[in-house]
């Protein structure tokens, strides 16, 4: 399943890897840019199915930014900006932007805009969910199923059962579990994912198609199966 590839253009570096981690801990695709020149590099060598635009930028602003992408792009834009006054969010809207979010901010607000912007834009693209014979993961309903019955998951194992199947293959230390799931601030120890892991293993069972893997001395990876 194609994950939306998300292009931030940010020239604040603290906010750019923020939102990197929270990108990656929901699997999305993305990039990012420190400017604006950089930033309609990157949108050409891959057209994103959205933007996170800052406004206030050295160089080319993120109102040039827009208007060079609305000459040939209907793609969604959310701004960034520093200012909350009404002038910049109508001057926003009226360039074609989508949405618009003001500093300093949750990145979990910024995320559940992109995620409300992607269903009104790209319904049939934006599903998050990992499906595999007998197993769906759907973090929009918050729900695992096991051959089409729901094996009741707390929150927290639905997110990280979904971090790793979402990137079948992909071996996670048990840090970067700890920190994409439960984020920078939680100030617990490894052995949370262990406990975590062994519940969902309980719940979901063993299938000849896939299974979560323990790799020794380093984490966990979803393994499928050929």
């Amino acid at each position: 399943m194609k994950m939306p590839y998300i292009l931030i253009i940010e020239d604040d570096s603290l906010i750019s890897d923020l939102l990197e981690l929270y990108l990656q801990r929901y699997g999305f695709q993305y990039a990012t840019a420190g400017d604006g020149a950089a930033g309609l590099r990157k949108f050409y060598e891959q057209i994103p199915d959205l933007v996170v635009l800052d406004i206030m930028m050295p160089g080319r602003d993120g109102w040039s930014v827009c208007e060079e992408i609305r000459q040939t792009s209907t793609v969604p834009i959310i701004f960034l900006t520093g200012k909350g006054d009404g002038y910049d969010k109508l001057k926003g809207f009226s360039m074609g932007a989508d949405d618009y979010l003001v500093k300093p901010f949750d990145p979990k607000e910024l995320l559940a805009r992109i995620r409300a912007v992607l269903k009104r834009t790209h319904p049939t693209l934006y599903k998050e969910q990992a499906v595999f014979p007998d197993l769906v993961v759907d973090v929009n309903e918050y729900r695992v199923t096991v051959r089409g019955q729901d094996v009741g998951s707390a929150p927290k194992e639905v997110e990280l059962l979904y971090c790793m199947a979402s990137r079948p293959g992909k071996v996670f230390t048990r840090e970067e579990l700890l920190q994409q799931i439960w984020g920078m601030d939680y100030f617990g120890d490894s052995n949370t994912v262990d406990v975590h892991i062994k519940r969902i293993r309980d719940k979901i069972g063993e299938h000849p198609s896939w299974r979560i893997a323990t790799v020794r001395g380093v984490g966990y990876k979803f393994e499928v199966q050929s």
